[in-house]
Order: structure tokens, then C-alpha cells, then sequence
């Protein structure tokens, strides 16, 4: 197990660059089961979670070639259905949460899957069951193996239909639509997540040879086809990066640039910042976040506390929540924090009101920061990372804290963020991997 060596209070400053979108990369790169042709897709991050999903579409067949330092061309011509079904491909699923995305192509194009409840962050309850209610609409038929502990789900070949989504699930809504591409006729899916990278791997579906359409809202329609032909396909910059350097800059930068954010697909992140006081300015598609020695909360007209809440997309993304949370520490002002989505996730807290922070946790949804206005640091401290977000967050305030602080359990970190203390440490910080 690793762990990172903070030496906090030292400022950043220089051009940062956000790598491809994690969430992006374990979508598109399960819908190149769906061809038999090349796939070339660039701006795929060097991160645990996709590199351990590209091992697993190694083992099950898949032809993988690296091209470039974050660009891959992979070929699913000969894929081995037996080992699909077999104890060890279940069990390395099993320990990855991406792997879910593989049922929807492997039902489409093969008429079959198995699934074990995947791993991930332990961040709350994270159910299946959009995903399952929808392939069930499409006609697949589901069996438990109790002896194994999984689901057996097959299908001769899925029909359309019209399904209302139960929850506006992400990966729910892009495993059923990979399934729907090859289902005869018509699926209209209500409800429909529509994040910009549900929205990318719509339009890569499409130049593939699927017939999507109503992307970027919340109703789709999928005409099936017969077949899908190969693609090339670049992945957007992370949002979450992009909101983590944000956070970064407010906290401890002297002037950082963050360099092709993609602001157009940032949506509401960046207002999320500004209402904790953090100033940021536009140059093309750059973010520039200069530094302050202040940045004070605002409050709502009527003069109640500022509330920051996770919603759907185009809503506030529950992934920054803890940025936020530790931005928060050092404003000037009270921000309430109501993270609706997961109920695990806020309780990193401790470990910041550990630090010095003044955090009263009110349930597991809601948390009262009252900021500091840098007047009290951050007290150094050791501390592991519970899940990805977290993990950021606590480096965050570890870097703005006063002395030497240890993160343990930094796996959770490198599933997500590519070689993060490097590039940290090219702006200035002081970070070292044990």
C-alpha cells in the first residue's frame, strides 16, 4: 500500500494540463465490443480504473495496441465467449466498477452476460437496478446462480421499447443504450442521463453506425441497426480534474492556468466555485485562477446561507463536493454542503475537523462549513483516503496545511487521477510517493 508525504504551505503556480475524462474512458472504450473493426480512441487517461478495464478487455480477447502515450486502437474481432462465463472473469469484474459498462455490448452483440456486484468506492449504496429494469424492457431474461452469486442475463435478440427511467443514471443510461444500438426496432428512453460524456459516446456510436438521437437531453431515441463499423474517437477533458484544480488554485496557487478545460462542458462547476468567492478568468478555452488572499462566500438574494447540493446533470456533480468542502474551510463566510446523491461520502469530514477545520456534520447528507478567511491553517495530520474524491480533497487541505502530512491508502487517488504528485510537483508542491 502507498501513501503520499505532504510538506504543506507552499504556493503553486504555472499551467496545468487536465487529462481525458475518466467517466468518458470506461464508456467508450466497452462500447468497442460492439464491432469487429478497429477502434482508435486518444485521451485516455493513465489511471487505475481504465487501465485495469483495458486488462480486462485483454483478457476476454480484445486486440489492444498503445499508439501514442494516451492513445489506444483496440479490435474486439475475436472475442472468447467462454472465458466470459468462467469464475476468474467474473471475480476481476467483481473488484472493478467500469466492468458494469461491458453488459450492455456483450448483451447486444453476443445475446449474453454474467454479472457479480462490482467493485468501486465505498462511498454509499450504488445500485444496479436501472441498469437491470432496462435491459429487462429491452427482453432479456435474468437468472440468479446462487452457487456463483451472480446473474446470468441472455437475450436471442433485444427488442425496442419505450422505458421510463426509475433514476437518471449515468452508467444505467449508457449500458442501455449500447444494449438498444442492435435491438429491432424503435427504444425511447425517458429520464435519460445526459452528461457531456454520455453525450460523447452517443456521437461516437452514431459515427460507428448507430442511430441516436435527442442527445444532450433527457429523452433519446435509439433506432436499432445490424451492425457497427470502427471509428476514431477523442475523449474530453475531466470536469472533475478541471474542478479539482480549481479547488487547488483557490487554496493554495499564485496564479495557476488550467490549460483546454472544454468550458463549454464544464457547465455548472465553475459557478460553483465563484459562489465560495474563488475569481477565475476565460482566455480561449483556458482557465485562469489568479491568487487571493481572501475569497468571501456569497449568499442568496435574500440573504440566507449559501447551499451547495449535487443534482443530475446539468446540475452540480456530486464528485466535487468534497473540493468544495475544503475550499470552504478557508473562505471567509458559512456555506451548508448537501450531498443528496450518496450517504457515505461526507464523512471524510473528520478527518478535516482533525486539521482544524470547523465542519459540524449535521447527517450523513449535510455538512456547515465555516471558513477560516485563512486566518487559522490547517493543522498537518495522517490520514487515508477513503475514495477518489476524498482522496483529492484531503491533498488538497494537506497542501495547505501547516507541516507534514501522510495519505494513506493513495490507490484510491491513482484510480483517478493520472500521476497527480508529479505534475503537482512541477508547480510547485511538495509531495512524495512511499
Amino acid at each position: 500500500m502507498a501513501s503520499f508525504i505532504i510538506e504543506g504551505g507552499h504556493l503553486l503556480s504555472g499551467t496545468i494540463v487536465p487529462q481525458g475524462a475518466k467517466n468518458e474512458a470506461l464508456q467508450v472504450i466497452c462500447a468497442t465490443l460492439l464491432t469487429d473493426e478497429e477502434v482508435s480512441i486518444s485521451n485516455i487517461p493513465d489511471i487505475l480504473d481504465v487501465n485495469n478495464l483495458i486488462q480486462l478487455l485483454r483478457d476476454i480477447g480484445v486486440k489492444v495496441k498503445r499508439t501514442g502515450a494516451n492513445d489506444y486502437v483496440f479490435r474486439a474481432d475475436e472475442i472468447d465467449l467462454n472465458y466470459l462465463e468462467s469464475d476468474e472473469f467474473v471475480r476481476k469484474c467483481a473488484a472493478l466498477r467500469g466492468s458494469v459498462l461491458m453488459i450492455g455490448p456483450l448483451l447486444a452483440r453476443f445475446g449474453k452476460a454474467v454479472i457479480t456486484k462490482p467493485g468501486g468506492d465505498k462511498i454509499g449504496r450504488r445500485r444496479l437496478d436501472t441498469h437491470f429494469l432496462g435491459f429487462k424492457h429491452l427482453g432479456a431474461k435474468f437468472q440468479h446462480v446462487d452457487n456463483r452469486n451472480v446473474y446470468e442475463i441472455a437475450a436471442k435478440r433485444l427488442k425496442g421499447c419505450y422505458m421510463l427511467l426509475d433514476e437518471a443514471s449515468v452508467t444505467g443510461t449508457a449500458n442501455i443504450i449500447m444494449a438498444a444500438v442492435f435491438a429491432k426496432g424503435t427504444t425511447t428512453i425517458y429520464n435519460a442521463a445526459c452528461e457531456p460524456y454520455l453525450q460523447q459516446l452517443c456521437h461516437m456510436l452514431n459515427h460507428m453506425g448507430a442511430s441516436i438521437s435527442g442527445i444532450g437531453s433527457n429523452l433519446l431515441t435509439v433506432v436499432g441497426v445490424e451492425r457497427l463499423h470502427g471509428t476514431q474517437h477523442r475523449i474530453l477533458p475531466d470536469m472533475i480534474e478541471v474542478g479539482s484544480f480549481i479547488g487547488m488554485a483557490a487554496m493554495v496557487g499564485n496564479g495557476i492556468r488550467i490549460k483546454d478545460v472544454s468550458m463549454r462542458n464544464l457547465g455548472i462547476i465553475p459557478d460553483a466555485f465563484a459562489r465560495l468567492g474563488v475569481k477565475m478568468k476565460v482566455e480561449g478555452d483556458d482557465l485562469i485562477i489568479p491568487r487571493q488572499n481572501h475569497y468571501v462566500v456569497d449568499s442568496f438574494i435574500d440573504g440566507t446561507i449559501m447551499t451547495l447540493a449535487d443534482a443530475p446533470w446539468p446540475g452540480l456533480t456530486p464528485d466535487l463536493l468534497s473540493v468544495l468542502i475544503v475550499v470552504a474551510t478557508q473562505a471567509r463566510g458559512t456555506v451548508l454542503i448537501h450531498q443528496k446523491m450518496f450517504e457515505s461520502r461526507l464523512f471524510f469530514v473528520d478527518k478535516l475537523i482533525d486539521m482544524g477545520a470547523q465542519i459540524i456534520l449535521c447527517d450523513p447528507h449535510r455538512a456547515v462549513v465555516v471558513g477560516h478567511d485563512h486566518k487559522i491553517r490547517l493543522r498537518a495530520g495522517r490520514m487515508a483516503s477513503p475514495d477518489i474524491r476524498a482522496g483529492i480533497a484531503l491533498l488538497i487541505a494537506a497542501m495547505s496545511a501547516n507541516g507534514r502530512s501522510r495519505i494513506d491508502n493513495i490507490e484510491q487517488i491513482d484510480r483517478g487521477y493520472q500521476n497527480i504528485e508529479s505534475r503537482l510537483n512541477a508547480l510547485g508542491a511538495h509531495i512524495e510517493r512511499i
